[in-house]
């Protein structure tokens, strides 16, 4: 049984709008593009034994040559990319699902949210052994409206009932699988599907929550750099200090 970490990175940024056009995970910080930098975080971890990567068809020789520069050594596989990144990931899936047991814990994650702790990896991991899968959240500390047409408010959920689900998000292999196989019958394009928790609790699929760090952003926004080239600056500081590794 193996632990494998699944990096969907099949768009292309548009609503980054940077001036270059570049894909947003393949734009530097610090000296290196995002996906690398989320790369890292499961090429270090001691528990991560194999990493696929699914990503624009034009751009998977780059992801190759990124790879091989960086020493990236766990990768197994780069796939191309569907439609959709519940498509990416499905492709990833099916790679992952020929060359590994059905047991192994996959731990979904997306190319550009890099900066998720190593503590949250290894709690998605041992959580998805002991319930089956692991879905990471924070506990919101804005209060949620729910709305269908965007401007009248129709319920306002008890904030402390209210989570943010981030990834990774974690499940046995035969699992995942076989919840994308279902939707793909019923929902071939995925509509409404934006992550793996909505795909599970679409299907009536129970899953389990484990708290994740709040800098454990995902790079949408030109708002969203800034934050991380600070939180990254941050880091680098810890590691000088010796406060962490």
């Amino acid at each position: 049984m193996s632990n494998i970490a699944i990096i969907f990175a099949g768009g292309v940024g548009q609503r980054l709008n940077n001036k270059d056009n570049i894909p947003k995970q393949f734009l530097n910080v610090n000296g290196k593009p995002i996906i690398i930098h989320t790369l890292e975080l499961f090429e270090k971890h001691n528990e991560i034994d194999k990493i696929y990567i699914a990503i624009h068809k034009d751009y998977q020789d780059y992801m190759k040559d990124l790879v091989k520069h960086f020493y990236i050594t766990k990768v197994s596989g780069i796939v191309v990319g569907g439609a959709t990144s519940q498509d990416s990931i499905y492709n990833a899936l099916k790679l992952a699902s020929a060359e590994n047991s059905d047991d192994s814990i996959v731990l979904v994650h997306d190319g550009v949210r890099p900066n998720v702790a190593s503590e949250v990896i290894s709690k998605n991991i041992k959580c998805a052994k002991e319930n089956g899968n692991a879905i990471t959240c924070t506990s919101c500390q804005e209060t949620i409206l729910v709305s269908k047409d965007g401007i009248n408010p129709e319920h306002v959920p008890y904030r402390k009932e209210t989570y943010a689900a981030q990834a990774p998000q974690t499940f046995k292999l035969k699992d995942i699988l076989n919840a994308h196989d279902k939707m793909r019958k019923i929902n071939p394009n995925y509509t409404d599907i934006v992550d793996a928790c909505t795909l599970y609790k679409t299907l009536n699929l129970p899953v389990c929550m484990v708290e994740g760090n709040r800098g454990n952003i995902k790079i949408t926004t030109i708002e969203d750099m800034y934050i991380l080239r600070a939180l990254i600056r941050y880091k680098e500081d810890m590691v000088i200090l010796g406060l962490i590794d």
